[in-house]
């Protein structure tokens, strides 16, 4: 049974909320627990996320999904966010609510915060904490290589005039809003153009009719990660969102295996 938790997280002087769902294991072995780590403007109540539940249930394992502040029911406004303020409350969520190695599962950005906070758990010398990583058509460095260079004239001018732009949404009624602060923050969480080694098994699934972000960007990914134990499964018809049928059935295997891997 899942219940829920509220963080109180300080990040520069501002004190928010967040919010939580936190499930105990049921299996008496070491299984590791599974964290959801969800994409831009996402929420921890969308399917992917809620798959990851149903499927730690069934293995035994913990789950914890949550909001990042300014998204869900977590506190905060989402323009006042930054990689860097996410990756923060991550590594709180981590480290203050789960107990042993956990698998990672992050969706679009949630792959760059998973990846971000993975290079945070080994800063901290808490690599044991992290059994691997499952990725979810990642965007790492997105701000820097997939928003900023499709910027119009016109944007960059907007950018420059009020600090932020808006645009439509292919997910939402309400506009993106893609503020300066994002940008720049995420020139400092680039990881690509870095030597990029997490020490634990990698697993990404990742759509070839994605217009958000193209699979060359995973195969940049893979190559980043030279040193690591990494696999991808390509899904030829599949978009950004990989929230059909099909799709949690192979997030729903792909979970598993990594669990009872030895």
């Amino acid at each position: 049974m899942e219940t829920k938790v509220t963080l109180n997280h300080l990040w520069d002087g501002e004190t928010n909320e967040i919010a939580m769902m936190k499930a105990a294991a049921t299996n008496d072995g070491p299984k590791p627990g599974l964290v959801w780590l969800g994409g831009y403007r996402s929420d921890m109540d969308g399917t992917k996320a809620l798959a990851m539940v149903e499927q730690a249930a069934d293995l035994g394992c913990a789950s914890l999904r949550f909001d990042y502040s300014g998204h869900g029911i977590s506190g905060g406004a989402f323009v006042d966010g930054s990689i860097s303020r996410w990756v923060d409350e991550s590594l709180q969520v981590v480290l203050n609510h789960t107990a042993g190695p956990q698998i990672l599962i992050g969706s679009s950005m949630g792959g760059w915060i998973a990846l971000r906070l993975a290079q945070e758990l080994k800063a901290s010398n808490e690599q044991g904490r992290l059994a691997g990583l499952l990725l979810i058509a990642p965007a790492p460095d997105f701000a820097t290589e997939l928003m900023e260079p499709a910027f119009s004239d016109a944007q960059r001018q907007e950018m420059q005039e009020n600090g932020f732009i808006s645009e439509p949404s292919a997910y939402s009624d309400e506009p993106n809003i893609i503020t300066s602060k994002l940008i720049e923050d995420g020139r400092n969480n680039r990881v690509l153009n870095s030597d990029l080694a997490v020490g634990v098994p990698v697993r990404i699934l990742q759509g070839m009719e994605d217009p958000d972000v193209p699979y060359a960007h995973a195969l940049r990914l893979v190559e980043s990660l030279a040193h690591d134990d990494v696999q991808m499964t390509l899904i030829k018809d599949g978009d950004h969102r990989l929230s059909r049928d099909e799709d949690i059935a192979l997030l729903k295997r792909t979970i598993a295996q990594m669990v009872n891997a030895d």
